[in-house]
């Protein structure tokens, strides 16, 4: 067995046949943490199938359990949690550990506000480095109060006070994020009256569609004047949620990877079932088809208060575009593999909007063009925007003996092992453990459609 302190180096090379055949996605990382949390909200008993098992989830699931929620795992893979009421969450006896992930903590944060709770929170190295400053500041003005224990303020460990019972707040969002707003409305279910969320350029709705699901009183309408595309979301607490029963959707996070892979592997076919579709999360597939990538939907359907299609993907001779701005929330975690995509293309990408990449699991833009430069290709890194200059084909590869650091971020860890499946030299990456936060089976599902990994 391996050790999970050590780093586990994965090389990969360049196919040698086309990538074929059919896959299930692993469940939607997102709507996977919301499914513990509204569940351990909620009076009843939950089932959620096809939750997704990686470990920032299942920290997610702990955190509930440790809070007075039951969580049981039933031998068909069924999770069943057991809530404890709007504000029936209760102080842990031990430290609550999220492990690295952002997405966990950001929204357990906002269910432990409406609750009377006092709780320390804790992560690992990546996590205790990323900014809480943007959910801990609104949450104090709910009544939250936090103590910092570690160099700087806003950054993990903490340790949150929940008020004996939230304060409603009106907030507009000064950057467009869905963990904010998701975080101050599920606060908001505990505060008495009405919790706005205004935002200037709508972000992902899976907590508003869940929220729905589980019998919140929830409206949201386009605001403003001047806005890109901005809505208003209300929400009116203390409203007792039911338990229901949750079919995740495949992760279309997870999906991007072979997608991005059959695009680049020539005369490739393969189909990816069960993936969600929504509007604030089409980004990637809007511009891998403007690259020229030959991507088919079929089968449209409904789960857990979205869409889902299967897909099917062939390989593709993709050109360089121009990704603008406004586009960016929309698929801003897809741009470390989409940036493997434009460096095989014709043409030179121009992405913009990148800021926010800096305060991920890791500094993802300078990870992308260092990573990128070490395999060959021209890359121009500013600010919050990335040229790439496409090799119109397979990358050269690594040209000496270091590997691509990573730097504990699974997303880059796995956008250069697919980016090494069209390399004219093998890539190799320092460490593979984290891929399992987000993507537990990537190596098995990958291998199913002839890709080939050497650790």
């Amino acid at each position: 067995m391996k050790n999970k302190e050590t780093p586990q180096p994965v090389t990969t090379e360049r196919l040698k046949a086309s990538l074929r055949g059919e896959i299930q996605l692993p469940g939607d990382k997102s709507i996977s943490h919301r499914s513990f949390i509204l569940s351990a909200l909620a009076v009843g008993t939950s089932k959620i199938h096809g939750l997704l098992e990686g470990e920032d989830v299942l920290a997610t699931g702990k955190a509930m359990q440790a809070m007075g929620a039951q969580t049981v795992r039933q031998a068909d893979g069924t999770w069943e949690v057991t809530g404890r009421g709007v504000s029936g969450l209760t102080s842990p006896d031990e430290a609550l550990d999220f492990g690295n992930s952002g997405t966990g903590i950001r929204l357990t944060l906002g269910a432990m506000t409406g609750c009377p709770v006092t709780a320390k929170c804790v992560g690992d190295e990546s996590l205790s480095r990323r900014p809480m400053g943007r959910v801990t500041e609104p949450l104090e003005q709910m009544g939250a109060v936090f103590e910092f224990h570690g160099v700087a303020r806003g950054q993990l460990p903490l340790t949150l006070t929940s008020p004996q019972r939230a304060l409603p707040i009106d907030y507009v969002l000064p950057v467009a994020s869905a963990q904010v707003k998701s975080c101050l409305l599920l606060a908001g279910l505990g505060a008495p009256g009405i919790t706005a969320v205004t935002e200037k350029q709508s972000t992902r709705d899976h907590t508003e569609r869940m929220l729905t699901l589980f019998g919140a009183k929830i409206s949201s309408t386009q605001e403003g004047k001047g806005l890109v595309k901005g809505r208003r979301i209300e929400l009116t607490g203390e409203t007792e949620l039911l338990a229901t029963t949750i079919n995740v959707p495949g992760d279309p996070s997870s999906a991007a990877f072979p997608m991005v892979a059959g695009l680049l592997s020539d005369g490739a076919e393969i189909r990816l079932n069960n993936v969600m579709v929504n509007p604030y999360r089409s980004g990637l597939w809007d511009c891998l088809k403007e690259m020229g990538g030959k991507i088919e939907e079929e089968n449209m359907r409904d789960a857990a208060g979205e869409k889902v299609v299967d897909y099917i993907v062939k390989g593709s001779e993709l050109i360089g575009i121009d990704v603008p701005p406004e586009r960016a929330p929309d698929m801003i975690d897809e741009f470390p593999i989409l940036a493997m995509a434009a460096a095989c293309a014709r043409g030179t990408t121009h992405l913009h909007g990148l800021a926010e990449l800096r305060v991920k699991e890791s500094d993802r833009l300078a990870a992308i063009a260092d990573g990128l430069k070490l395999c060959g290709v021209t890359v121009t890194e500013g600010e919050d925007d990335l040229v790439i200059e496409g090799c119109d084909g397979p990358v050269p590869g690594l040209q000496g003996n270091v590997p691509i650091t990573t730097h504990l971020d699974h997303r880059i860890a796995m956008s250069f092992l697919v980016l090494g499946l069209n390399s004219e030299k093998p890539i190799r990456i320092d460490d593979s453990r984290m891929i399992a936060t987000s993507f537990p089976n990537f190596f098995e599902l990958m291998g199913t459609l002839g890709a080939k990994f050497i650790s």
